[in-house]
C-alpha cells in the first residue's frame, strides 16, 4: 500500500507546498484535487503547470492520482455542478469534457487512476433513467481513458445517484470496461452501513484502483480526523491485507486545511502505526 494524501486538505497551501509538506511527512503517494489552484485545466499556464508538477513527482519519487471534486470549478455558484447527472445536455457535456482534460492530465503525469464520481440527482426522474444518463457519460470518459491507457476509478458517495458499492452493481449492468473501476472511501463504507468493511472490500478486489480514508461515524457523512469517528481500522487493514490491496491509500479531510501541517503529521503517525500492525 502507498499511503497517501489529498490535496483539498491543504487548500490553503500553494500546491508545490503542499506536495513538497506530503512527501516530507512521508507519504508516498498524493491524490491531486485539480482545482483553481492547481493544475486547472483551462489554465492557460497549465503546460507550465504540469511540468512543474512532474519534476515534484519525480524529486520526491511520489506515485499519484487526479481527483475530479472540486467544489466550485465548473460553477461558482453551486458547489460539484454540473455532473454526468445534471438534467441539460450541455450541462453534462461540460462535466464530460472536464473529466476528459482530467484523463489527459493523468496520461501526462503517469497517474495511477483518475478518480470521479456520479452527482446529486436534482430532478423528478426515474432511476433507470438516470441511471442510463449516468452510464452514457461514463461510456464516453471510458472511451477517451481506455485510449490513453488511464484507469478511471468510481467513487460511491453519500447523497449522488451512485451511493453504495451495491449501487455501483446496478451502474455496472450497464457499463463495463477493463479500465473502470472503483475508489472506495473507507468512510462512506461506514456512513452507509456497508459493515464489516472487509467484507466488502473483498468482492471488489480486482476493481479498486484507489482508496480514500478517513474517521466517520454511521449514518453521518462528515469526514473526521482518525479516532473521532466509529470505523474499526483493525477490521479495515485485515481486509487490505486480505485482498493484497497495493494502490494509494489516501486520507481525504478537507475540512481540515487550516490546520493541514498538524492533521497531515498526525494521520501518517495513525496510519505508520497501522500499516506495521498489518
Amino acid at each position: 500500500m502507498k499511503p497517501g494524501y489529498n490535496t483539498n486538505g491543504l487548500a490553503f497551501h500553494r500546491w508545490d507546498d503542499a506536495i513538497r509538506l506530503i512527501a516530507e511527512t512521508g507519504y508516498t503517494s498524493v491524490a491531486i484535487t485539480v482545482d483553481h489552484y492547481c493544475l486547472n485545466p483551462y489554465a492557460p499556464d497549465l503546460p507550465r503547470q504540469i511540468v512543474a508538477m512532474q519534476e515534484m513527482l519525480a524529486e520526491f519519487q511520489l506515485s499519484s492520482v487526479i481527483e475530479t471534486g472540486a467544489r466550485f470549478l465548473l460553477d461558482p455558484r453551486v458547489k460539484h455542478e454540473p455532473t454526468l447527472v445534471s438534467p441539460n445536455p450541455e450541462e453534462r457535456s461540460r462535466r464530460i469534457d472536464f473529466l476528459k482534460r482530467c484523463v489527459d492530465l493523468a496520461a501526462t503525469l503517469n497517474s495511477d487512476a483518475v478518480s470521479f464520481w456520479a452527482g446529486q440527482l436534482k430532478e423528478d426522474l426515474q432511476r433507470e433513467e438516470a441511471l442510463q444518463r449516468l452510464a452514457a457519460g461514463c461510456r464516453e470518459v471510458i472511451d477517451h481513458a481506455a485510449a490513453q491507457n488511464v484507469k478511471l476509478a468510481f467513487e460511491p458517495e453519500p447523497g449522488m445517484l451512485i451511493e453504495t458499492l451495491s449501487d455501483f452493481t446496478e451502474l455496472l449492468t450497464l457499463v463495463d470496461h477493463p479500465c473502470f473501476g472503483l475508489t472506495v472511501d473507507i468512510g462512506h463504507l461506514q456512513c452507509m452501513g456497508e459493515l464489516p468493511i472487509s467484507q466488502h472490500l473483498l468482492p471488489w478486489r480486482e476493481r479498486i484502483f484507489n482508496i480514500h480514508i478517513e474517521d466517520m461515524q454511521q449514518g453521518v457523512h462528515d469526514h473526521l480526523r482518525f479516532g473521532e469517528g466509529e470505523i474499526d481500522f483493525n477490521d479495515v487493514f485485515a481486509g487490505l491485507r486480505q485482498i493484497d490491496y497495493q494502490g494509494g491509500l489516501h486520507v481525504e479531510l478537507s475540512r481540515h486545511s487550516h490546520m493541514a501541517p498538524e492533521v497531515l503529521r498526525e494521520s501518517w503517525s495513525f496510519l505508520e502505526s497501522c500499516l506495521k500492525s498489518a
